[in-house]
């Protein structure tokens, strides 16, 4: 069935996320003060590991950062992040 999930987002360089094959990604926000992700998802699907990383405004990127995804901003917005989601090859590449 299809529906729409929501996943934490790690306030971290680099993190992952197990959702469903296929899961799209429909927006990036903070609920409650803190950084979400909704996807859009096939409950029944099987699972997937799938790769993101944040980059602060103002801080490098390095090229590796892959699909951007979404912003956000924490702390009556004196911080923003931008969400990019790393390539399955580079995940597999480590």
């Amino acid at each position: 069935m299809q529906t729409i999930w929501k996943f934490p987002i790690i306030v971290d360089d680099y993190f992952e996320v197990t959702m469903p094959v296929e899961a799209e990604v429909l927006s990036v926000q903070t609920q409650g003060g803190l950084p979400v992700m909704w996807a859009s998802v096939d409950s029944e699907a099987d699972v997937e590991t799938r790769g993101f990383c944040l980059r602060g405004t103002g801080h490098p990127l390095d090229g590796d950062e892959g699909r951007f995804v979404g912003s956000f901003q924490l702390h009556g917005g004196s911080l923003v992040f931008h969400l990019f989601e790393v390539s399955r090859e580079a995940l597999r590449n480590g």
